[in-house]
């Protein structure tokens, strides 16, 4: 199995952990009307995460669309780079979510590298998506595109009221 496999199943553990302790459960963003912003911008990085989960878990990308999973990291990296400014701007951040970002913050650089050795060789192939299948892995990751996507269509939702209270 391929390495950034790996890294995008941590990615989405620690991710999942950063939600619901430090999003839910300390910070309660989403009974939070100053933190719309940000409840949209997390929305936007997990509908984007949804996306890479599900195109990773059973395909190669080859040819002209390697650029599809480019464009879906640079969307996340972009996202990423807004929330930091917007969640800093408007909360005191708790320790234990400083502490997850970092590790975040770090895996996605793993993500980017591994991630990126493959869709050189991918790149040089013909164009198409060729089905892969990475055994347990493909399962744990299609859940975590449908856990995602589920989420990200939460937090749009509640962005979304919050900005009309």
């Amino acid at each position: 199995m391929p390495h950034y496999i790996y890294a995008l199943i941590v990615h989405g553990v620690i991710g999942f952990l950063d939600v619901v302790i430090n999003h839910e459960w300390l910070s309660k963003l989403p009974s939070r009307p100053e933190c719309a912003p940000e409840e949209r911008l997390h929305s936007a990085r997990e509908l984007l995460f949804a996306a890479l989960f599900a195109s990773l878990a059973w395909a190669e990308w080859h040819g002209a669309f390697a650029w599809w999973i480019v464009a879906l990291f640079a969307g996340e990296l972009l996202v990423s780079a807004r929330d930091v400014v917007v969640e800093g701007d408007v909360r005191q951040l708790p320790a234990s979510e400083r502490f997850l970002h970092l590790f975040l913050f770090m895996n996605l650089g793993v993500m980017y590298t591994l991630t990126g050795q493959a869709l050189l060789a991918w790149h040089a192939l013909p164009t198409g998506i060729a089905p892969v299948y990475h055994g347990w892995a493909s399962w744990v990751l299609g859940a975590m595109a449908l856990g995602a996507l589920g989420w990200g269509l939460r937090d749009g939702v509640v962005g979304l009221r919050l900005a009309e209270t």
